[in-house]
């Protein structure tokens, strides 16, 4: 049998050896992987109606065209009317960041469903109201869920050619009667359609029931709840609509016949705008509101052009921008100077000097402070479902 000679075997390994070399010459080589920090080209958000626009409505209001040639992150946005719409669909998943108000916010941490916030990352996280930056609707066991955006209070809208003066209490849609032009309240009053809006009874009977002790309209004891339910169940035949669309609001205002409501500051410019005789005010026992903090999914497909997002959402000239569209307040104060569209007393219409008299929206728990144990979130969804229902 024929043997190869130690040289012959070595001249064919050289063989192979140029022959593999040559091979890989004429191949190319993979692309190396993209940096960790590389931009997305693509954002998913959910967001409160007006809180994200384009100048589709209005060229003077855009902020997502510049923040798009900036950083080449396509944005799609996808509105919704209620926390609890905003929490399904973050469950269901695809979305990298939602405008959650605080009602929504710690269902989400509590569940899993956004991861905490490197504010390292976030470029103006120090130019902040101080009173928002660990506010505990986002900021959790040490932790910041989320970047606050915009906050303001839940307003009580009226027609002012049936309300000469602004009603001074919350009594107009809690307790019914006539209204000043002699006409019945039945049918004419709009009441939210989400189960926050318990926290708008007890609001109102920690002023015109003290002896039920409420300190706290989210954390409510199982007499406090039964007396907020009760007093929602005498208002039901009031309502016309249980409103969470802020355009069908509008409408109802407008042809509807609807005179007098809990609303947002972005209804009532609406409808000012469109000449309609409206106005606001805060009635003397307070008022509930909303502080909403732009929140990361656990699971974002795009977090650098997320946190992207998150920076150019703390710039001034869009925080004044979004200010003065929504009718809110922004979260960093120096945006209420010198913002063309919001003018020089924007913060101050829109509701500035009345955070002290905020009971923010907040998720209720079972584990409460003010007291042992309190009515949780999931009591208030399904019972205020039976409310609107008539029962």
């Amino acid at each position: 049998m024929f043997r190869a000679s130690p040289i012959d075997r070595l001249r064919a390994l050289l063989a192979a050896a140029i022959l593999a070399l040559a091979a890989c010459s004429n191949t190319e080589l993979p692309p190396p992987p993209p940096p960790a920090d590389a931009l997305e080209g693509a954002l998913a958000i959910i967001a409160w109606p007006g809180y994200i626009e384009r100048g589709e409505t209005d060229k003077r209001y855009d902020w997502a065209t510049q923040f798009e040639r900036d950083t080449g992150c396509k944005l799609s946005v996808k509105t919704a009317g209620t926390s609890d719409e905003m929490v399904s669909l973050m469950n269901q998943g695809g979305y990298d960041l939602v405008t959650a108000s605080g009602d929504a916010a710690l269902r989400l941490v509590r569940g899993g469903t956004v991861q905490p916030i490197d504010i390292a990352k976030v470029a103006g996280y120090d130019t902040l109201d101080a009173r928002l930056q660990e506010a505990p609707w986002h900021y959790v066991d040490g932790k910041h869920y989320g970047v606050p955006y915009q906050w303001g209070p839940n307003v009580l809208m009226y027609n002012t050619r049936i309300f000469k003066k602004a009603p001074t209490s919350w009594s107009v849609v809690f307790e019914g009667g006539k209204f000043p032009d002699g006409k019945p309240a039945r049918g004419r009053v709009q009441a939210y359609d989400g189960p926050i809006y318990i926290a708008d009874a007890a609001l109102y009977l920690m002023a015109h029931n003290t002896a039920l002790g409420i300190k706290d309209p989210y954390e409510l004891n199982e007499t406090q709840y039964a007396a907020a339910l009760a007093l929602l169940r005498s208002q039901h035949p009031l309502i016309q609509r249980y409103w969470q669309d802020a355009d069908a609001q509008v409408q109802d205002f407008t042809k509807e016949g609807v005179v007098v409501s809990g609303s947002w500051p972005y209804q009532v410019n609406t409808l000012i705008a469109r000449k309609q005789p409206v106005a606001s005010t805060i009635p003397s026992e307070g008022a509930t509101g909303w502080a909403d903090s732009t929140m990361l999914h656990a699971q974002a497909r795009h977090p650098n052009c997320a946190y992207k997002w998150l920076s150019w959402s703390l710039t001034r000239k869009v925080q004044g921008d979004v200010a003065s569209w929504f009718g809110s307040v922004p979260t960093v104060p120096a945006a209420c100077n010198n913002n063309a569209l919001l003018g020089a007393g924007g913060c101050k219409t829109n509701g500035i000097d009345q955070f002290g008299k905020l009971h923010f929206w907040r998720t209720p728990e079972a584990a409460c402070k003010s007291q042992g144990s309190c009515v949780p979130y999931s009591r208030w969804a399904t019972d205020y479902v039976a409310v609107m229902g008539g029962r």
